[in-house]
């Protein structure tokens, strides 16, 4: 079932964590063009050598976590590939078999990276299903579709890199309750942007990227919001954070406020330096997949 309005959500089915989590590595990125506000002034500033520091040093915290942490290689020409959230949505189907619904970029400068994320999954047995052409238009993994954890939910974005018709064909495929959110702002042009789920019942969110109605949506999926201040959200992509278990929160360093509302809420802070990263529109949760 779809949901966009205000009302009763059921009651979700449950569904395990998931404790892979696959990275690419940065031995090709660099901002060569502009498809997001972030982008804009930062055309071929980045610093490879600090940037590979910052990747490893977000691999090495997964692995310190207790995460299954996988890589793959980035590729020649394909800067952004190192964001790789965007290229799939893993799942698991009713029966309890992983798969990956696979993306259709909106920009052509990205389209050429999902199959390589497609032969990764496809060569581990993953059913790999595809947005067919006619379904709709773009969708980008899971820079816009976010699982609930533990539960059956997926909460899905809208408006600049994916297509709101899309989730009709991805609901009728993966069998789950799907609550859809509208994104107006440009600063915000992924779901992962502006949400971070912390865990079944917890999300940290920046209001001011969603319409009322959005906002009420979330209010009822969530037992607690914690709300990241305008400037940490803008600027240094506080909402890019990820709590891979519930427990622990990585976000950018220097969040400030953020970080002391997630500290007073019970979570275990973890700060890191992307802020390579953040020139090209993206910080912890863009730059890797979580999967089952």
């Amino acid at each position: 079932m779809i949901h966009e309005l205000p009302g009763s959500l059921p009651a979700a089915v449950p569904m395990p964590l998931p404790r892979r989590v696959l990275l690419t590595t940065p031995d090709h990125f660099q901002v060569q063009y502009v498809i997001n506000p972030h982008m804009e002034g930062h055309l071929g500033s980045v610093d490879p050598d600090r940037a590979a520091a910052q990747w490893s040093a977000l691999r090495d915290r997964y692995s310190a976590l207790g995460m299954d942490v996988h890589t793959l290689a980035g590729q020649p020409g394909l800067p952004d590939m190192v964001f790789c959230a965007n290229q799939t949505l893993p799942f698991l189907d009713t029966d309890g078999r992983p798969g990956i619904v696979a993306s259709r970029m909106a920009s052509s400068h990205r389209a050429p990276e999902v199959p390589h994320f497609e032969a990764f999954f496809a060569d581990r047995g993953y059913v790999v299903v595809p947005v067919e052409a006619g379904a709709g238009g773009s969708f980008e993994g899971m820079g816009d579709a976010l699982w609930q954890p533990g539960i059956r939910r997926l909460w899905g974005g809208y408006g600049f890199r994916t297509d709101r018709a899309v989730y009709d064909r991805i609901q009728e495929r993966l069998d789950a309750d799907i609550c859809l959110v509208a994104l107006d702002d440009p600063d915000f042009y992924h779901l992962d942007t502006c949400l971070s789920i912390l865990d079944g019942d917890t999300a940290l969110y920046f209001p001011g990227a969603f319409r009322p109605e959005g906002v009420e949506l979330l209010r009822q999926g969530f037992a607690r919001l914690i709300e990241a201040p305008e400037d940490e959200a803008r600027r240094l992509f506080a909402c890019n954070a990820h709590c891979p278990d519930g427990r622990h929160v990585l976000i950018q360093r220097g969040c400030r406020i953020t970080t002391a509302r997630l500290q007073a809420a019970g979570y275990t802070v973890i700060e890191l330096d992307t802020d390579e990263f953040l020139k090209s529109g993206g910080s912890v949760f863009c730059m890797k997949v979580v999967f089952w």
